[in-house]
C-alpha cells in the first residue's frame, strides 16, 4: 500500500503521522513523508521578483530535506522497527494542492492522511484549510486525523449513507482492503425523518451494500432525528465508535457533520479518525 503523508512539522502532522505507523502496522505500506514548501512565502510582492533555482534550493529545498531526516529519526525512536514498513522522503515548493495531486499520481499512492486542528477550529479548518480542499479536491482516499486521536485497536466503524448510491462500488475498494486487516464491527447507519421510509431505489442499494460488504456482517442501524449530526453523535458516543467512513460524493449530505458551526456539538471529532472515500 502506498500511503502519503504530508507534513508541516507541526505537533498535529506528527500525531497523524504516528496514528498511520500504527493503524497500518501489520500491512505492508510504502510511506511517503511530504513537505511542500509554500510558494507565497518566496513571492516578494509585486517587484517581479522570482528566485532562481539554486536560491530555491538553498533556502527551501535544503532546510526541508533536514527537517524530513530528523523527522525520520524521531519517528524511528518513537516506534519500534517494523519491516512490513518503509519510508521515503520527497521535498517540494509551489501549491500544496498541486504537489499533492502531483504526488498522488507519480508514486500511485492509495491513502491519503492528514492531520486536523482541535474542534474549536474544525469548521473554519476543515473548510478553509489544506485538509478540507484535499478531502474535497483530490481524488484520493483520505484519512483524516483529529489533534487528539491517540491510536487504539479499531473494533467499532460507522458508515454513514444516504442508499442513494451515486457512485460505483470502487471507492469502496480501498475501505475493505483495511477492513480485512482489522476485527471490526461495521455499523451502517441511515438517517431519516420521523416516519420516513425508505423508497424501491434505496432498499435496492441497501441490498446492494449487504451484499457487498458481505464478509464483514454488517449490521443496520435506522436513525430518527431531524439534525443528521446529533443523531451520528448520539450513536458514535453510544456505541464507542473508532473511526467514521464516508464516500466523498455523499459530503454534501453529511456536511453538517463535518461543517457544524456549534462547537459544543461536535466534541466527538476531537478524537475520532474519518476516512473520506474517493473514486
Amino acid at each position: 500500500m502506498n500511503i502519503l503523508l504530508p507534513t508541516d512539522f507541526s505537533e498535529n502532522s506528527w500525531n497523524a503521522i504516528s496514528y498511520a505507523i500504527d493503524f497500518f502496522e501489520p500491512v505492508a505500506c510504502n510511506f511517503y513523508l511530504l513537505h511542500v514548501s509554500r510558494v507565497d512565502t518566496f513571492m516578494a510582492g509585486d517587484t517581479g521578483y522570482v528566485p532562481t533555482a539554486d536560491q530555491i534550493e538553498d533556502i527551501y529545498i535544503k532546510p526541508s530535506k533536514q527537517k524530513l531526516r530528523t523527522l525520520l529519526k524521531e519517528l524511528g525512536e518513537q516506534h519500534k522497527p517494523n519491516k512490513n514498513h518503509k519510508f521515503y522522503t520527497l521535498t517540494d515548493h509551489g501549491f500544496f494542492l498541486e504537489s499533492i495531486r502531483k504526488y498522488v499520481n507519480k508514486k500511485k499512492i492509495d491513502l491519503l492522511v492528514m492531520g486536523t486542528k482541535g474542534a474549536s477550529g474544525l469548521k473554519e479548518y476543515i473548510v478553509g484549510s489544506n485538509t478540507g480542499d484535499v478531502i474535497t479536491k483530490v481524488k484520493c482516499t483520505t484519512l483524516v486525523v483529529p489533534e487528539d486521536a491517540k491510536y487504539k485497536p479499531i473494533k467499532e466503524i460507522a458508515f454513514p449513507t444516504d442508499f442513494n448510491l451515486s457512485y460505483d462500488l470502487l471507492p469502496l475498494q480501498t475501505f475493505t482492503n483495511i477492513l480485512k486487516t482489522l476485527e471490526a464491527s461495521l455499523r451502517i447507519i441511515h438517517i431519516h425523518k420521523k416516519g420516513g421510509q425508505l423508497n424501491t431505489e434505496q432498499l435496492e442499494n441497501k441490498d446492494v451494500l449487504n451484499d457487498y460488504f458481505e464478509e464483514f456482517k454488517p449490521s443496520f442501524h435506522f436513525l430518527t432525528n431531524g439534525k443528521v449530526e446529533d443523531a451520528i453523535q448520539c450513536f458514535v458516543e453510544s456505541r464507542d465508535i473508532d473511526m467514521i467512513v464516508m464516500v466523498a460524493k455523499n459530503l454534501n449530505y453529511f456536511q453538517s457533520i463535518l461543517f457544524h458551526s456549534n462547537v459544543e456539538k461536535i466534541t466527538y471529532h476531537t478524537n475520532i479518525p474519518f476516512l473520506v472515500l474517493h473514486e
